[in-house]
């Protein structure tokens, strides 16, 4: 094992490498300013007339639409279709992966990155490759691993939500884990941690969380923090080890 700086680990047999920056995902790069527009201040230039500007969505209640979905297909519909106010400024709604062969582990991730929102797919880009390396140390893949994002679109330059985002998405987010019916949730970043194991980062990093039900949730870094932090793997390594014997051990 590489231990000069971890910054490659053979765990398991396979290599994680740190091959690329993080792009998108929970740990956020800094934001230049951008040039602003050059724009004509003359007092007789105005806009045009009839010209009316997009009206802010009408935010609804999702806890119905969420409630009646009977599967993770109806409950992705749902999602599609719901009137959430960063619904305009995503290019793609971000639903959750349902693993078609389910283990019982779910990993519950925070806001879509840009390489989500491009692609429609959770998980996707440096942080995704780096997630299958993770989940491939223990045996697993995308295959028998369900995937549920806190939030289904992106925000704005990929800032941190605010809690009515967050809020307004939950039902679905609920909805979800009550469909796929977890025996151990695998949060990533401190937002999920916070949100669905009640837990802060770095103190309750690796530590096991009963949940309602007989489920365990396990707090771990989110795959953005380790392309950044690659000493943190060791850790990680660490927490996915335990979940894998969580999954022998806890009944449904």
């Amino acid at each position: 094992m590489n231990t000069n700086g971890l910054r490659d680990l053979d765990l398991a047999g396979v290599r994680w490498e740190l091959a690329e920056t993080p792009t998108s995902g929970g740990v956020k790069t800094p934001m230049t300013t951008a040039p602003a527009a050059t724009a004509d201040t003359r007092p007789d230039v105005h806009a045009p007339r009839g010209v009316v500007p997009p009206s802010a969505p009408v935010v609804v209640d999702g806890t119905a639409d969420a409630a009646g979905a009977t599967d993770m297909a109806s409950l992705g519909a749902a999602i599609a279709a719901f009137n959430h106010p960063l619904r305009p400024m995503a290019t793609n709604v971000v639903c959750p992966h349902a693993a078609p062969n389910s283990c019982g582990l779910v990993i519950v991730t925070d806001i879509p990155g840009a390489d989500d929102d491009a692609s429609g797919r959770i998980l996707s880009g440096g942080a995704g490759d780096l997630m299958d390396k993770m989940l491939a140390a223990i045996g697993l893949s995308r295959d028998n691993v369900s995937i549920v994002p806190l939030l289904f679109w992106r925000t704005p330059g990929g800032r941190s939500p605010t809690d009515e985002e967050l809020k307004l998405a939950r039902p679905f987010v609920d909805r979800a884990l009550e469909l796929l019916r977890p025996r151990v949730i695998l949060t990533l970043g401190t937002a999920a941690a916070a949100q669905i194991a009640g837990a802060r980062l770095p103190g309750a990093h690796g530590v096991a969380v009963p949940l309602d039900g007989g489920c365990v949730a396990m707090p771990i870094y989110h795959p953005n923090f380790l392309l950044l932090k690659p000493a943190a793997k060791r850790d990680v390594w660490t927490a996915l080890q335990q979940v894998q014997n969580l999954l022998k051990t806890v009944e449904k």
